[in-house]
């Protein structure tokens, strides 16, 4: 995959809130946490995601380019909320009363669990499966699975095992 180039402008404006953000959160947490690592990698539908362990944030280049300041405003505080809140608390539910309150009440930023960018950019391919009541859509690495006979999936509504091809064949 080739990687996407980023304006340093904004990367820029990315760095200034995530440490606008965390200074608010030391200040406002009696603590001194260290900046979290950001890696533009991120693939598939995910806007970022916040690897707790390695203290890190990484995003999705393509969505930041196509929502940057939707982004920059949500996708950056949401990710360091669920960091802040590992640190903070330890392990609880991602997006529990805890990340709710770090979210909204240290951060100052509404707590949304799921951002609504367009998505079809990043969209991956999917492969159609049936069952007896509907389609379905498979991800390619579902799909692999069955194909190498190490998996199979059933539909939650009539419990088939879901076969690849569509309601035309």
């Amino acid at each position: 995959m080739k990687s996407l180039r980023l304006p340093i402008a904004l990367q820029q404006a990315v760095m200034r809130c995530l440490r606008d953000k965390l200074q608010l959160a030391n200040q406002r947490l009696e603590r001194n946490y260290d900046e979290p690592k950001l890696i533009y990698q991120q693939r598939g539908t995910a806007a970022g995601t916040a690897w707790l362990q390695h203290w890190e944030i990484r995003i999705n280049p393509v969505l930041l380019l196509e929502n940057q300041q939707a982004f920059i405003d949500e996708v950056i505080p949401h990710e360091l909320a669920h960091l802040l809140v590992w640190r903070y608390f330890g392990r609880v539910a991602p997006h529990g009363k805890e990340w709710k309150w770090m979210m909204e009440t240290v951060l100052n930023v509404p707590a949304r669990r799921t951002h609504q960018f367009e998505i079809a950019s990043v969209r991956s391919r999917a492969f159609p499966y049936r069952c007896r009541c509907q389609q379905h859509q498979l991800t390619v690495r579902r799909h692999n699975r069955v194909m190498r006979g190490e998996s199979e999936y059933r539909c939650v509504h009539c419990g088939d095992i879901l076969k690849p091809g569509d309601f035309a064949a």
